[in-house]
């Protein structure tokens, strides 16, 4: 693993726009001047046997989290993870009935030299989609066409389609996303979702999560067409989801309307659920030790909000490294994960974005920043493995 410099496309801008990169706030460089969200200026890279070693950790930390949701609903923890009660036996009724479940993406700490190490499973409302399966894949092609990527993303994706369309109430998918965002990344790589679904040959329809309405005296969620939704994809927390009126329909008239990213989805993209992992795997390779509501044995840990998103509201306690950033996030508690910082090439740190599509790794998307957390400030950057 290494991290190289290039000479950007000379039209790159204009090219990654019409690979639907439209949105994105600027990223930071080190000195606090504006960055290019996607930066081909630098990539990664990496021989073969650590993609596969990778690749390998990614799987296996699937099926471990997968165990771990099981022993969640089988002994009754939702009190860990700051959710609602009356929410608890409906996470456990989405889970027993296999509500299916499409993607995800593992943020991981990889530096070349030892197994891959997580930071938290995005198990719910991942994004960086579009810019792993198809921009950094189109960079590759410009640019390094004899060489790979780790990068079965989009072909995995309009697979995994046809496997769940079977296991949905209807073949339409309504794919909403919010409005209320500013930089339109959910719509984004909503609509980069509804294309492999309907490429998969699935009937899908678009429409923004504040135009989906309830009808009251059918009970059902219905689309501006006043028609029944039998499948709803959404880029939408259910955190805040279940926090807001229209969230105890959405969750008591399941399975009618199902929605994807199921339920159960919710213990997975809660950091509570790295203290359950440590707790039934307690010294595995590919896990850092972690503990919930409080740091156990840790002299060194970052504290992490359950809930948090883009790195709010961290606070890393370590001699030398100490560091908190702000936020909105921490009233639902926090995980204490040991301490170990991102390894560093050329004064960045790289995160490593594993995707996982179905129950199979699916490829990888890098976001490096100049400080020890990954926030809204990281650049987008890709990766190559030399034909060897």
């Amino acid at each position: 693993m290494r991290r190289e410099t290039g000479t950007p496309r000379a039209n790159w801008e204009k090219i990654v726009a019409e690979q639907g990169l439209v949105f994105g706030t600027p990223a930071r460089y080190a000195t606090g001047q504006p960055r290019p969200y996607w930066d081909e200026s630098v990539h990664y890279v990496f021989d073969m046997s650590e993609i596969l070693s990778i690749e390998a950790d990614v799987e296996l930390l699937h099926s471990m989290c997968l165990e771990a949701v099981d022993h969640v609903v089988t002994a009754e923890r939702y009190a860990e993870f700051g959710l609602p009660e009356w929410v608890w036996p409906h996470i456990a009724e989405s889970w027993r009935r296999g509500d299916p479940h499409v993607y995800g993406r593992f943020d991981l700490r990889y530096d070349g030299s030892g197994p891959a190490k997580l930071l938290e499973y995005n198990a719910d409302t991942p994004t960086s989609l579009l810019e792993a399966a198809i921009v950094q894949w189109y960079w590759k092609e410009d640019v390094h066409p004899d060489d790979d990527q780790w990068n079965s993303l989009h072909e995995q994706l309009v697979e995994r389609w046809r496997t769940v369309a079977g296991k949905l109430p209807s073949n339409e998918l309504h794919f909403s996303w919010s409005s209320a965002d500013p930089t339109g990344e959910d719509h984004l790589t909503v609509t980069y979702l509804q294309e492999t679904a309907a490429e998969a040959g699935l009937d899908t329809v678009g429409l923004a999560i504040e135009e989906i309405g309830w009808d009251p005296l059918l009970k059902r969620f219905v689309d501006l067409e006043e028609a029944p939704m039998d499948n709803i994809v959404k880029l939408y927390p259910w955190e805040w989801v279940i926090d807001e009126e229209f969230g105890r329909y959405a969750v008591e008239s399941l399975p009618q309307t199902l929605w994807i990213e199921p339920l159960w989805k919710m213990l997975l993209s809660n950091k509570a659920i790295l203290g359950i992992l440590w707790e039934n795997y307690p010294g595995h390779p590919n896990l850092l030790p972690a503990f919930n509501d409080q740091p156990g044995m840790l002299t060194e840990y970052v504290r992490k909000p359950k809930l948090g998103r883009e790195g709010a509201n961290v606070q890393i306690v370590a001699p030398g490294y100490e560091t908190e950033t702000g936020g909105v996030y921490g009233a639902e508690g926090y995980t204490y994960q040991a301490f170990d910082p991102l390894p560093e090439f050329g004064g960045y740190r790289p995160v490593l974005g594993a995707w996982i599509v179905g129950d199979n790794a699916a490829g990888m998307g890098i976001r490096e920043s100049s400080g020890l957390v990954t926030d809204d400030g990281a650049a987008f950057v890709p990766h190559r493995i030399p034909e060897s």
